[in-house]
């Protein structure tokens, strides 16, 4: 069907935008409507592109749904803790699944602690950085079998199993009996915040995982454009599927010997696939940016997160044209913490914006949904004022323009960074209407602003639950 968009702003000009064949079709004032097409009264709201969300988590977002909030920001005490978790719905196999826990909650968590807050079901609570697995003596019973002899199952004094599993999810995954992740809710959730494409930053997927998403974007479920870092090089993937940069996932308690890294990242290039490297230390940057000067850098080569960017580094990441995915946002949920863990040599470079982008690095925001808030809105908010839950400013001069913290998700999903998309005679329809202007828009960033959505021309269901990850 077509569509007649009535006085929309496209690019600070009220018109009349006209949507056929999955495109837009014509723009310009008192347009006529095809006979038979929609029209839409726009009332001289803004007319973008989709947004894109550059670092998310599919598979995460669905199990977050039927998870227990842990983050300091539900419970703030142990007490507090095992209410909740004893409070759950057991889920498939009675697993009581909790996400987003931070020590700040309870101190750290071993199966001796869970035990004393749930000792009679299995439970399993994922750490707010999603790096780490806690599991209680139930629990442990139950997954046993996949245990290995490698240092990411923490072991005590006598060989035993703590409980806490270090990136452990594909590992874990044989040993569980979930039940399917309701992608829907996730693709429903995005498209209301104005999100018509996302880049699944979760690493090395495997084929079943990569069928699951192929369906879910097939029949609908996901109606997103769908790019993926974690898709095997080399793999034919799924129609809808796009295949990213290579993600690889640094470890910042094990690192990966120089000469291991730069092989692989040698034979990602070899193949013509870029690489983008999990980097939330100031080593494991400095690492990557060593072997990529060595192996030589290749275009669409990016960072994930930078979190730390020491004095002076990017001017050497401009050199070599990696480009930055960032997530502003984790400075308000997470900045008290951050002052009091962070090494203070490296709080004045935590998650850098303006500086990068003034050094000629190609950066943009995201979310890390589920493990950061997935509302683009509340991540532009938080890249314009970067402050804290508790009021702090964090890192001031790396304050970004409104304008440009919108431009990040605007940008195509294969130049993160780069020049914004733009809506013309030509482009495809994927749009987000605001119930404002632009500049009114921007001025207070809320999702409450995105009135309607289209991808393809096909306008989308923005009624969904509003998934956002752990508030504070």
């Amino acid at each position: 069907m077509n569509v007649l968009l009535r006085d929309v702003e496209v690019e600070g000009r009220r018109s009349d935008v006209l949507l056929a064949g999955g495109r837009v079709a014509a723009i310009g004032a008192g347009l006529p409507a095809p006979v038979g097409a929609e029209v839409v009264a726009g009332g001289g709201g803004a007319l973008l592109p989709g947004l894109h969300d550059h670092h998310l988590h599919l598979l995460s977002m669905a199990a977050a749904l039927d998870s227990v909030d842990c983050g300091p920001g539900a419970v703030r005490s142990p007490e507090a803790l095992a209410e909740a978790l004893r409070r759950a719905p057991g889920g498939p196999g009675g697993w009581v699944r909790g996400t987003g826990y931070h020590e700040d909650v309870a101190g750290p968590l071993d199966r001796h602690l869970l035990d004393r807050l749930v000792p009679d079901r299995p439970v399993r609570v994922q750490h707010r950085s999603g790096a780490l697995w806690m599991v209680n003596s139930r629990g442990l019973g139950e997954v046993a079998h996949v245990l290995d002899q490698s240092p990411d199952v923490e072991r005590d004094a006598h060989g035993r199993p703590t409980g806490r599993l270090w990136r452990y999810d594909a590992r874990l995954r044989p040993a569980l009996a979930d039940a399917p992740p309701d992608l829907a809710r996730v693709g429903s959730a995005l498209a209301a915040y104005g999100i018509t494409g996302v880049t699944d930053a979760t690493p090395d997927l495997d084929p079943a995982t990569v069928h699951l998403l192929g369906r879910a974007v097939a029949d609908g479920a996901l109606p997103q454009r769908v790019v993926l870092l974690g898709a095997p090089t080399g793999t034919e993937l799924p129609p809808g599927l796009t295949a990213g940069p290579r993600k690889l996932l640094l470890r910042d308690h094990d690192l990966p010997p120089y000469d291991e890294l730069a092989a692989v990242i040698a034979d990602e290039h070899a193949a013509g696939r870029p690489v983008a490297v999990h980097c939330v230390t100031r080593d494991s940057l400095l690492l990557t940016l060593t072997v990529l000067d060595e192996v030589g850098p290749l275009p669409g080569d990016r960072v994930e997160h930078a979190a730390v960017v020491p004095e002076g580094i990017a001017e050497w990441m401009a050199r070599l044209g990696v480009r930055v995915v960032t997530q502003p946002d984790f400075l308000r949920t997470r900045g008290g913490t951050y002052r009091r863990e962070v090494d203070p040599d490296d709080l004045p470079h935590l998650y850098p914006y303006a500086g990068l982008l003034g050094a000629g690095v190609p950066t943009c925001a995201s979310s890390d949904a589920p493990f950061g808030v997935a509302d683009p809105w509340q991540v532009i908010a938080s890249a314009i004022d970067r402050t804290t839950a508790d009021g702090d400013i964090l890192g001031a001069g790396e304050r970004v323009p409104p304008a440009t913290a919108l431009a990040g998700y605007l940008c195509a999903h294969d130049e993160p960074g780069g020049t914004p998309r733009r809506v013309f005679p030509g482009a495809p329809a994927d749009l987000v209407l605001l119930r404002t202007p632009l500049d009114q828009a921007l001025a207070e960033p809320d999702a409450g602003a995105v009135a309607a959505v289209w991808r393809c021309g096909r306008r989308l269901d923005t009624t969904g639950p509003g998934i956002a990850g752990h508030r504070p």
